[in-house]
């Protein structure tokens, strides 16, 4: 399955090329953005995924489509691994990322470099478990994005999904929808100056499938204990397997 059919920019350029070019361009104003368009929520919502590993005290993760970096400063925090590693796609969001590794005196524990979801430079069982943040959506092709993210995980290893899902009851779904199509544009044009990227963000939601068709895809591609948990009504979910 691929979600190829929603793209950021019109074009011949693939949908890897134009998540990569589109991160590129919004990579300085995300952060910000982030937290002020989800009102701080997303915080919350990284806090609880990563406390889905606490159970089995991973000492190596790796982190896809890691951004800017927060998902894997959390998980330093709260899990203390030994080491972490991020990859993303674009060299802009590495950038920042790389910049608050600095700064915090982070650069023992964890490192990032660029890299794809759906050929991941990793022997195979390397990792004890994955994260991925608001990411899977952006795959070009998400079955085989999942499949090498299981390649490169442990036997009895896990992962850990945290996306945008579709609330489906009244009024949440429609007050969403609002918020989605028109609010979120509006602001992300006016801080991050690339018109496309913040219209891109409901367009990829509304074409990514969650909920039980994701677990279905993960249990296809090879993922065992398959779970899926709801957050804020709805408006996000973790998902969770294991090899």
């Amino acid at each position: 399955m691929t979600n190829r059919e929603v793209t950021p920019y019109a074009g011949t350029a693939t949908k890897k090329e134009q998540v990569a070019t589109m991160f590129n361009n919004i990579s300085h104003t995300y952060d910000f953005l982030n937290h002020f368009l989800s009102l701080g929520i997303d915080i919350i919502w990284r806090r609880k995924a990563i406390r889905e590993l606490l159970s089995i005290q991973p000492r190596k993760i790796l982190d896809v489509a890691t951004g800017t970096g927060d998902f894997a400063f959390e998980s330093i925090k709260i899990l203390h691994p030994d080491k972490v590693v991020g990859v993303d796609i674009s060299e802009g969001m590495l950038e920042v990322a790389r910049k608050k590794i600095g700064e915090r005196n982070l650069g023992h524990v964890f490192s990032v470099q660029l890299g794809d979801s759906e050929g991941l430079h990793f022997d195979d069982d390397t990792f004890d478990a994955i994260t991925v943040a608001f990411g899977v959506r952006n795959y070009e092709n998400l079955e085989k994005g999942l499949a090498d993210m299981l390649r490169v995980l442990k036997p009895e290893g896990k992962i850990v999904i945290l996306e945008f899902s579709k609330p489906r009851t009244f009024p949440i779904k429609q007050g969403y929808n609002f918020y989605f199509k028109y609010i979120t544009p509006f602001f992300g044009r006016l801080f991050s100056k690339d018109k496309r990227a913040y219209t891109y963000l409901p367009e990829s939601v509304a074409a990514f499938p969650d909920g039980k068709s994701f677990t279905q895809l993960m249990e296809k591609v090879g993922y065992k204990n398959t779970k899926h948990r709801s957050l804020t009504f709805g408006i996000s979910a973790i998902y969770t397997g294991t090899k």
